[in-house]
């Protein structure tokens, strides 16, 4: 496998890491959280560390889908992978090396947070979003990659975003109880007719594939999430949403994200500014969603990012991750003076506590636990003590037990 030269040079022009026929690419959303400007809504919405996000594809410019909001550079994707594929390790290696290379030019600005900028460059991430263009389940090697990743003690989380079009890959993922820790499967059209229009498949049973993995999902041993793009005036259809809440009920996922089309990269030459929905067009879709949906309620919401979370009521998953969530011989004795990131980065779970309190954890984790009870109006002690007896019940290794 490899990519053409032509389309390496313009991978590189869009400012992303070339990796043997891997990429990676840094977000908007990790260059805003190094300079305390907010975080991704996978912050917000799972506790993942943005600025620690490894947004990577092994197979980027090999799809299965034409999809027509993509801002992907589909024009010039490839359905048919040929040839070799490169070992998980030396594409993990390759694609560090490259996430280095396209951060180092953060370090002399003065508005890039220290320790977050520390935290990105020289820490392995510990965030592994599989979902930057193509098809991830089209590596013959995902499994042994997924495999290698979580058994790096650093790992807090891996995503596996796909389109669904390969379930006996998914199957075979389940099978050797190597899934990602959560995985996304894009969903975009309740109907064959619909799903044809938006996702231009290059297979002529693909939605008959895509069924087929829904089907499956309440049998996969891991956090499952259905991803819906609404594309004003192409899908967003009242009169589908009875398609929609049967479909979507069917699956039994963990979580429904209802997520606004973006008029960005390539999908401006497909689409129109007017096919972009407002937040408040995406919450009030999702309200009258989930009025068909008995298993299904709203958690939670992302204005920046134009994306409503919702979460099945039968789940037994905290929508929080604390996946390889470690344990101490010694805990820290936390101060008001602690920060909130420096907080949560060795002790996730203690935003449990801050959520209970109100806490903004996700763009106002630069503040001291002090600065933002001040504005809270709280009492900066009481929240101080109860974090503390929290980590020593959760963090604390019982020495009885080893």
């Amino acid at each position: 496998m490899r990519i053409p030269k032509n389309l390496k040079k313009k991978l590189l022009k869009m400012h992303w890491g070339i990796a043997g026929h891997a990429a990676v690419e840094i977000c908007r959303w990790t260059k805003k959280h190094l300079r305390n400007e907010g975080s991704c809504y996978k912050r917000k919405f799972y506790g993942i560390d943005t600025n620690r996000c490894a947004e990577i594809a092994p197979t980027p410019i090999w799809c299965e889908h034409n999809c027509v909001y993509c801002w992907r550079p589909m024009e010039f994707m490839k359905s048919k992978v040929e040839g070799e594929s490169m070992e998980p390790k030396e594409m993990i290696e390759g694609l560090i090396k490259e996430r280095r290379r396209l951060l180092s030019g953060f370090k002399g600005f003065e508005r890039v947070d220290k320790e977050k900028f520390h935290d990105a460059y020289y820490l392995f991430p510990n965030h592994w979003a599989i979902s930057l263009a193509g098809e991830p389940t089209l590596y013959d090697k995902l499994d042994q990659l997924i495999k290698l990743l979580k058994e790096n003690k650093e790992v807090r989380s891996i995503f596996v975003v796909s389109n669904g079009e390969e379930p006996q890959v998914l199957k075979r993922l389940n099978e050797r109880n190597l899934l990602p820790v959560q995985l996304y499967i894009s969903v975009n059209a309740p109907n064959e007719r619909l799903y044809r229009r938006i996702a231009n498949p290059v297979l002529s049973d693909g939605w008959e594939r895509l069924n087929k993995t829904l089907s499956e999902l309440k049998k996969l041993n891991t956090r499952t999430v259905i991803r819906f793009t609404l594309i004003k005036k192409i899908n967003d259809s009242l009169k589908l949403l009875n398609e929609y809440a049967e479909l979507f009920e069917s699956t039994q996922s963990d979580f429904l994200e209802i997520k606004a089309y973006m008029f960005v990269g390539y999908s401006q030459r497909r689409l129109s500014f007017d096919n972009m929905p407002l937040h408040e067009e995406v919450v009030e879709f999702a309200k009258k969603l989930e009025e068909q949906l008995p298993s299904y309620e709203i958690i939670n919401q992302h204005k920046p990012s134009r994306i409503v979370l919702m979460k099945n009521n039968k789940s037994k998953v905290s929508n929080l991750i604390f996946f390889n969530d470690p344990k101490y011989e010694e805990v820290d004795e936390i101060t008001s003076e602690w920060r909130i990131y420096t907080l949560l980065k060795k002790y996730r779970k203690a935003r449990m506590i801050l959520d209970e309190y109100g806490f903004d954890s996700w763009d106002k984790d630069w503040l001291t636990l002090k600065e933002q009870a001040k504005e809270l109006r709280i009492n900066a002690k009481k929240i101080v003590k109860k974090i503390n007896d929290f980590i020593r019940k959760e963090y604390l290794r019982d020495k009885r037990n080893c």
